[in-house]
């Protein structure tokens, strides 16, 4: 069949206006789609916002390239829950009965005693001295296969005391959010942890979409060896070769990453190095902290601004004016997200 000139200047026609539209649209949709729904409209926001306009507006004097473009973030009470304890904290303290039945002499002798009480009183007050000690035994001796598949069991059946979900699903929401849209901007997003690495790094491509070369966190020794069938394989070992943590961070970020970053997430004076770094290199950057002032959808914990003070996740006031003095963006739980939670209705 022959289609006749002027049907085919009109058919022609339409499907280009048909594009012209389709293209407008989306372009406005993109435009105005919020990326941050779960912030509330205030200069916290709009920082991060600001932020990101001016390092990847190519006509911007803040342009970053996007090799450059290098995001980091604490995990602990920065992207998740951390009371009454960090999830890792709660994964050792489940191992302890399996670790005593394989070596019974450790049944009277602490901290394992006082963990296998079931006393949480009792357990809450043990001195860091016993909470490493306990760390380096349920963390060790294992293949490194091993441990990502007791982690990821554990995981899969545990749950948070307080909200009895899953602790994959007690992630901020509005962080998560930020994470998105860093990487739609050509961002690259690391977690840079003062928890286990090979522990994060079990769920965090499924819980944050970052995979586990992107995970930095406290390194434990590990040694090659071969099982019992001839294959290699890494025995995990209970000495620390990186404690990722204050200084540690920035350290570990050299190591790992090799670049420093233009923006960088905390909440405690253990990401302090970490963000100072990150401020001090040149052009357009951002540090900010959660402080965590939400009794009610979340935790309330300082001592910063008169909060309740805590043995872990401390913010406190001196921090908090450090923070402010050098410019560090202050995110209050309370007052800049209007959902903390993804189940939140």
């Amino acid at each position: 069949m022959t289609i006749r000139l002027p049907f085919r200047r009109f058919l022609f026609g339409t499907i280009y206006t048909s594009i012209l539209v389709l293209f407008f649209s989306v372009t406005v949709f993109s435009q105005t789609t919020d990326p941050l729904p779960s912030w509330n409209t205030g200069p916290e926001k709009q920082a991060i916002v600001d932020f990101v306009h001016a390092t990847t507006d190519s006509a911007s004097p803040q342009f970053v390239p996007i090799a450059e473009r290098i995001a980091t973030f604490d995990q602990d009470g920065t992207l998740w829950v951390e009371q009454p304890l960090a999830t890792q904290g709660f994964y050792c303290l489940s191992r302890v009965p399996a670790l005593v039945a394989a070596k019974p002499e450790l049944k009277d002798v602490e901290p394992f005693k006082t963990v296998l009480s079931g006393d949480r009183a009792a357990i809450a007050k043990l001195p860091m001295q016993d909470l490493e000690k306990l760390l380096m035994a349920t963390l060790s001796g294992m293949t490194t296969d091993q441990f990502r598949s007791d982690v990821k069991t554990w995981l899969a059946s545990a749950r948070d005391p307080r909200w009895k979900r899953p602790y994959t699903e007690l992630t901020y929401q509005p962080m998560q959010e930020v994470i998105r849209y860093l990487r739609d901007n050509g961002f690259k997003t690391y977690i840079v942890t003062g928890g286990g690495q090979d522990f994060v790094r079990v769920f965090s491509e499924q819980t944050y979409g970052i995979p586990p070369e992107q995970v930095v966190g406290s390194m434990g020794g590990v040694t090659y060896s071969h099982d019992a069938n001839g294959k290699p394989v890494l025995i995990k070992e209970p000495k620390l070769v990186l404690n990722d943590n204050l200084a540690g961070k920035v350290e570990g970020i050299h190591m790992v990453i090799g670049r420093r970053p233009v923006a960088a997430f905390g909440n405690t004076p253990g990401d302090q190095q970490m963000l100072e770094y990150t401020k001090g290199g040149d052009g357009a950057r951002l540090a900010m902290l959660v402080l965590h002032d939400d009794a009610e959808r979340e935790y309330a914990y300082g001592p910063a601004l008169g909060l309740p003070d805590v043995k872990m996740g401390t913010f406190p006031q001196a921090y908090y004016e450090m923070a402010i003095k050098n410019g560090w963006t202050v995110i209050s739980m309370k007052k800049d997200w209007n959902r903390v939670f993804a189940f939140e209705k």
